[in-house]
């Protein structure tokens, strides 16, 4: 049975919500206003965001979506919404959310809208990963706000690297940092595309 997650996501919520195109001239300014999103500023969010910044530009050029995850997504034919958590600063949204919005754009009936994590704490706490409210994470909703699917923060590989090191941090977080993306750039978003790819299966044989 479907959870509906209606409650989490009113009106005030949904309205302030961006459409991709709209998200990533947020990433712009910011960048153009030496800042980023959140509640947290500092200079080293600020180089961060302009990163990913940079990264988001080059993967909206560069996507390709497989053909195998691209025959799952055709297979919905109602209307549904994914609603993706994140912030500028965050280096795992920059490699993920473009592959999410190009996969979405291939399918009209589906519509994805952003939400700044730190001006939505009830959402974000509703879908922690291990007690944290780590992003990017995407939460997909029919019509209704029944819930088909979650994905975040990071494919597994990635995840499984950041529990490593926290368990045995033997350098810095920033050298981990250029380790998980020099990882993204090696992974060319496959896993990403596998995951969703299980994800939407699943979804059709529930349909």
């Amino acid at each position: 049975m479907m959870k509906n997650v209606a409650h989490l996501f009113p009106y005030s919520v949904t309205a302030q919500a961006y459409s991709y195109a709209d998200y990533m001239l947020l990433m712009e300014k910011v960048v153009l206003e030496n800042r980023t999103t959140g509640l947290k500023q500092s200079d080293e969010l600020n180089y961060y965001t302009k990163l990913n910044l940079s990264r988001m530009q080059r993967l909206n050029k560069k996507i390709t979506i497989g053909e195998e995850l691209q025959l799952a997504i055709d297979e919905f034919q109602t209307p549904q919404t994914w609603y993706i958590l994140t912030e500028a600063w965050c280096g795992d949204a920059a490699q993920n959310i473009p592959v999410i919005a190009a996969l979405a754009v291939s399918n009209p009936m589906i519509t994805v809208k952003l939400l700044l994590r730190d001006e939505n704490p009830e959402i974000m706490d509703a879908y922690l990963t291990n007690g944290g409210r780590s992003i990017p994470k995407l939460i997909a909703v029919d019509e209704e706000f029944n819930e088909l699917f979650t994905w975040g923060p990071r494919p597994a590989q990635a995840q499984q690297m950041l529990k490593e090191y926290k368990a045995n941090p033997v350098k810095s977080y920033k050298e981990f940092s250029e380790d998980i993306q020099r990882w993204y750039i090696a992974d060319k978003t496959a896993s990403i595309q596998r995951e969703l790819k299980v994800l939407l299966d699943a979804v059709a044989i529930e349909k």
